[in-house]
């Protein structure tokens, strides 16, 4: 599929929304998948990656790919490559990380991070600005999406600021899960509930691959 070219605001009236930094995340090992790259799973023949690519590239000024191992299996993919920043598989919070101080180097205007995963096709087109008006309203730091009244954290705008103090929690606390650290920081959340429709199905197992395509000829014949 064509890849939407990255593109940084440079001069940004007073009005204007604040660029967006997007980062999908794949740094995972995919153990219930069997090992290997998760995003490299096809539903109806696409990749997961590609169609995370197509949805998330509108939302952002700039998009990035967040994944570990040899680089040069992602050379078909015209997306800045950035691994893990520090060792261990750390989860997505070190994919969080990896991202806000690869902004810190390479895009040092840009103020937000807005995180998606690879495994979950359906993810909302209006995640990073419904997110943003939301942690701009309420003065917050993390704003998380919500689904059918669960957070669903890996959804979530970030901002840089938050980078010194994601890393001293990653390798001096030793905190894994990416909720308990989101509710250490002013936070707000976004509902994204839709009835009759899952927005967040995500794909662990080989049969959720299936469920995911049979949604897809269900949207396609409506």
């Amino acid at each position: 599929m064509p890849i939407r070219p990255n593109r940084m605001t440079t001069h940004v009236s007073a009005n204007a929304k604040p660029a967006l930094l997007g980062v999908l995340l794949a740094g995972g090992l995919a153990r219930r998948m069997g090992g290997g790259d998760k995003c490299r799973q096809t539903l109806n023949g696409t990749s997961l990656l590609a169609r995370s690519i197509e949805r998330a590239s509108p939302q952002v000024d700039c998009l990035i790919l967040n994944a570990n191992g040899k680089p040069e299996r992602f050379n078909d993919v015209q997306l800045p490559l950035v691994p893990d920043s520090v060792d261990g598989f750390l989860g997505p919070l070190a994919g969080v990380l990896s991202a806000m101080e690869w902004a810190q180097q390479h895009q040092k205007d840009t103020q937000w991070l807005l995180s998606f995963a690879t495994d979950t096709p359906f993810f909302p087109e209006d995640l990073g600005t419904r997110l943003l008006d939301a942690a701009q309203r309420e003065n917050a730091l993390i704003a998380v999406a919500k689904s059918d009244g669960w957070l669903q954290p890996v959804f979530a705008l970030w901002h840089i600021s938050l980078a010194a103090k994601l890393r001293d929690a990653l390798v001096n606390e030793g905190v894994r899960k990416i909720d308990r650290w989101m509710e250490q920081h002013p936070m707000t959340s976004v509902d994204f509930t839709k009835t009759g429709q899952d927005l967040f199905f995500n794909i662990n197992r080989p049969e959720d691959v299936l469920a995911a395509e049979e949604i897809l000829n269900q949207q396609e014949n409506t």
